[in-house]
């Protein structure tokens, strides 16, 4: 008979373990909370690695059908400064397939297939080692038993617990992530601005991405130390002051920087508790956090749609387990980390090999299978997830410079 398998979470390392799976013939659950594929953004565009994402989905059959729908255009990267000079502006060759882009949405639909997803389907806890095997327990009260659960279910994972009591810490850093749609239309100096990927600008202990999606969808996310509670008081926690306003029409930095005063509709947040759901007043404040920075740069925030608070997680860098049988983790569940493109090229490539481990067991225990992939996956997560540490340090520091030698060392100019 074969095993009764589930992975829980239906994000890029879940699917992929199925898809394996189901190439090698072996019937797989896949449990995902959300009512349906469509039921929320799907997120931004992944640069999926040759060495990770790619081997991934090479040993699902699927590389093929990635790069007709890949832009590898999108792996152009563009550093200013904060005036606007242009300090880097690398692009990639035209036969370049090292780290070729791809919506997460469009990555979900490849992924998805053929596969039996159970949608709506909210794991509360997961319980190993009962008489009928791994029992899960749903947020709607049913349970049901399987062999071998999985758990791909993200940084909050509800299947960790039955393995570890480790819980994601704050790094210190928070990002606002917005969306300019219809950019080359709509705004054609910030689409020029961009290029046909990303452009990042670092200043003190703060910076500004905005990242390319297909279809004319861009994602912009300020960067910034603060404490968690950051948004309870600005003039404590950014050190925003309420100064007088300007003149009708006039934006800040352009008569010399913070002492110029901030946008007439800045004293909504500053120096009190900052709405976050007021989508003006998060502008306005951001505006005021980024003061002085080149007005085009400024213009990512000022045209931005909507604002997403997201502060950044992470589990310790050498997080592991004592092996459970019938459960075990992979991606952001096992090694949550900063996202400087790895995460989901990781999660991607452990679902693969999990998967092919377990299919080589044919009718057999695939425990020991699972114990030896735990064994592999730590070392190399940790490996991973201590550069990211050190990445971000850099990226988001007190010194611009470090987030510029940083990129020089990964992508010469």
């Amino acid at each position: 008979m074969s095993h009764r398998i589930a992975v829980v979470g239906g994000g890029p390392a879940g699917l992929t373990f199925a898809r394996v799976l189901h190439r090698h013939d072996r019937p797989v659950t896949v449990l995902e909370r959300d009512p349906g594929p469509d039921a929320r953004p799907p997120g931004g565009t992944l640069d999926l690695h040759d060495k990770l994402g790619q081997l991934a989905l090479d040993k699902a059959g699927l590389l093929a059908e990635f790069r007709a729908l890949s832009r590898p255009e999108g792996q152009a990267m563009r550093i200013l400064d904060v005036d606007g000079t242009v300090l880097r502006d690398w692009r990639p060759r035209p036969d370049e397939q090292a780290n070729p882009e791809i919506d997460r949405g469009q990555l979900r639909d490849l992924l998805l297939g053929p596969l039996d997803v159970r949608w709506g389907r909210g794991v509360a806890e997961v319980v190993p080692g009962t008489r009928d095997g791994v029992l899960v327990r749903f947020a709607d009260g049913r349970q049901e038993t399987f062999d071998l659960v999985v758990g791909a279910d993200g940084a909050w994972s509800r299947v960790r617990p039955a393995l570890s009591s480790v819980r994601p810490h704050y790094t210190g850093v928070t990002l606002v992530e917005s969306s300019l749609d219809d950019v080359d239309t709509r705004h054609p100096d910030l689409a020029r601005l961009i290029g046909d990927g990303s452009v990042a600008v670092y200043g003190v202990n703060r910076a500004i991405v905005a990242q390319r999606n297909s279809g004319g969808h861009v994602k912009v996310y300020a960067q910034f130390r603060a404490p968690l509670d950051w948004h309870t008081d600005l003039e404590r926690h950014l050190g925003l002051n309420r100064r007088a306003p300007l003149s009708p029409g006039l934006s800040p930095g352009r008569d010399g920087g913070r002492d110029a005063g901030l946008d007439p509709g800045l004293g909504r947040g500053l120096g009190r508790g900052l709405d976050l759901a007021d989508v003006e007043a998060v502008r306005s404040s951001l505006l005021a956090l980024f003061d002085g920075w080149a007005a085009p740069v400024l213009g990512l925030l000022r045209h931005g749609t909507a604002f997403v608070v997201r502060p950044l997680y992470v589990l310790p860098v050498s997080h592991t387990w004592a092996h459970v049988p019938g459960v075990t983790l992979l991606g952001d569940a096992a090694h949550l980390m900063p996202p400087l493109g790895v995460g989901a090229n990781l999660a991607m490539l452990e679902g693969a090999e999990l998967a092919e481990s377990v299919a080589a067991c044919g009718p057999g225990d695939p425990d020991e299978a699972v114990r030896a992939f735990e064994e592999h996956m730590w070392a190399r997560a940790g490996r991973w997830a201590k550069m990211t540490a050190a990445g971000l340090e850099r990226l988001v520091s007190p010194d611009p410079a470090d987030a510029l030698a940083l990129f020089d060392e990964v992508q010469p100019s």
